[in-house]
């Protein structure tokens, strides 16, 4: 059985990181200060412009205008919380109201 959590870290983040990057260099970025901008490995870019990873969710919509803009705010070196950006974009990717803090378990009794 898979989780949501599950296909959120296999499937759809590194869709996210994909498509940021794809954006970045779209945009002049090379992949080696994308890697740097996004503090992830230059082998895990070179994967997402090849389209050997991140390549099954496209985005639309909501999602795709946050990554574009968040594509922007990182290459005018905008102080942005990265981690705090993407969860949006992962939410907004899903259709839901509620940022990730909000999907949190209780304790049954």
């Amino acid at each position: 059985m898979n989780t949501p959590c599950q296909q959120v870290v296999w499937e759809l983040l590194p869709a996210i990181r994909a498509s940021i990057v794809t954006e970045l260099v779209k945009r002049g970025i090379s992949q080696k200060k994308a890697a740097e901008m996004l503090d992830i490995a230059p082998s895990a870019v070179s994967q997402y412009v090849s389209g050997k990873r991140g390549y099954r969710v496209e985005f639309t919509g909501d999602a795709k205008k946050l990554i574009m803009n968040l594509a922007d705010d990182i290459i005018e070196e905008k102080n942005c919380n990265l981690s705090k950006r993407i969860c949006e974009i992962c939410t907004a990717s899903r259709g839901e109201e509620n940022g990730c803090a909000e999907n949190t378990c209780t304790k049954s009794e």
